[in-house]
C-alpha cells in the first residue's frame, strides 16, 4: 500500500479507511494532504476488494480548517494559476460511497471535506463551522454551496456570515449530519455503515449514489428520469439476479460485485 506523509490508510474488510494525520496542526488541510486524500480515494475506488470508504480525523479534530500559513502569502495570480483548492474537485469523481466519521472540530475546510462525503456520522462531541469570514475571506471548497443545499439558506447565511459553530445536535436537526452517536463509537459506527454498503451489489450502489447526487443538481423531472433509467440499468447486473433470487428463496444474497 502507498505510503503517505499526511494521512494514514488501511483496509478493514471491504472498507478503505483514510485517517487525516497532522495532529499538531489539528489536521489542517494543506495542499499536500489534499492531493494525498484524493489519491487514496482514487486508489480505493479502483480496488475491486473495496466497496466503500471512510474518512476520519482524530478525537480532537476531524480537520480544524485549511492551512492558513500556507495560504496567507499567496497572490491572486498564484491562486488562479495553481487552481489552488481545485484538487478537491476530484472527490466528485469517486464512484463508491464515502462516509465521514467526525469527532471534535470540523471547521472551514474540515466542514467542507465532511460535506464532500456522501454522509456524515458525527460523535456527540463534534463541532461544525465555516469561520473563514473571521480571517478576511470566505469558504472556497463548497462551504457556501453544499452547506446551503444541506441546511437551507438561513442557517447557511448565519454560519458563513457570523462564523459561529454549531454542535452535533444542531447539525443533525438541520440535516448536515446523518447520525449522531456517542463520541467513542463514531469511527466504529461509520465503519459498520460502510461495511453494510460494501456488502451490497456494487453497480447498484454506484447507481444509487449517482441518482441521489443528481437530486442536488437537476430538476425533479430530470432526476426522476435518471432514476428510472438507473433502475432499469440495474437489471443488467449479476447482483440484481442474485439479490432477487435470494429474496424469493429466503436466503442471504451472495453478491459478486458485478
Amino acid at each position: 500500500m502507498t505510503a503517505y506523509a499526511h494521512i494514514e490508510t488501511e483496509i478493514r474488510g471491504r472498507v478503505g479507511l483514510i485517517r487525516l494525520a497532522r495532529p499538531k496542526q489539528l489536521n489542517a488541510l494543506n495542499d499536500a494532504l489534499a492531493h494525498e486524500v484524493v489519491a487514496a480515494l482514487e486508489a480505493f475506488d479502483a480496488d475491486a476488494e473495496v466497496g466503500a470508504m471512510v474518512i476520519t480525523g482524530s478525537e480532537k479534530a476531524f480537520a480544524a480548517g485549511a492551512d492558513i500559513a500556507e495560504m496567507q502569502p499567496k497572490s491572486v495570480s498564484e491562486m488562479i494559476v495553481e487552481d489552488y483548492l481545485g484538487v478537491w474537485d476530484g472527490i466528485a469523481a469517486i464512484q463508491k460511497p464515502i462516509v465521514a466519521a467526525v469527532r471534535g472540530y470540523a471547521l472551514g475546510g474540515g466542514c467542507e471535506l465532511a460535506m464532500m462525503c456522501d454522509f456524515i456520522v458525527a460523535g456527540d462531541d463534534a463541532r461544525f463551522g465555516q469561520p473563514e469570514i473571521k480571517i478576511g475571506v470566505l469558504p472556497g471548497i463548497g462551504g457556501t454551496q453544499r452547506l446551503a443545499r444541506l441546511v437551507g439558506r438561513n442557517l447557511a447565511m448565519d454560519m458563513v456570515l457570523t462564523g459561529r459553530m454549531i454542535d452535533a445536535a444542531e447539525a443533525k436537526a438541520a440535516g448536515l449530519v446523518a447520525r449522531v452517536v456517542p463520541a467513542a463509537e463514531t469511527l466504529e459506527t461509520a465503519l459498520a455503515a460502510a461495511e453494510t454498503i460494501a456488502a451490497y451489489n456494487l453497480p447498484a450502489v454506484i447507481l444509487a449514489k449517482e441518482a441521489v447526487r443528481r437530486a442536488e443538481e437537476t430538476t425533479l423531472a430530470e432526476g426522476l428520469r435518471f432514476e428510472r433509467r438507473a433502475f432499469h440499468a440495474a437489471f443488467a447486473t449479476e447482483g440484481q439476479k442474485e439479490g432477487m433470487a435470494a429474496f424469493l428463496e429466503k436466503r442471504p444474497p451472495r453478491f459478486s460485485g458485478r
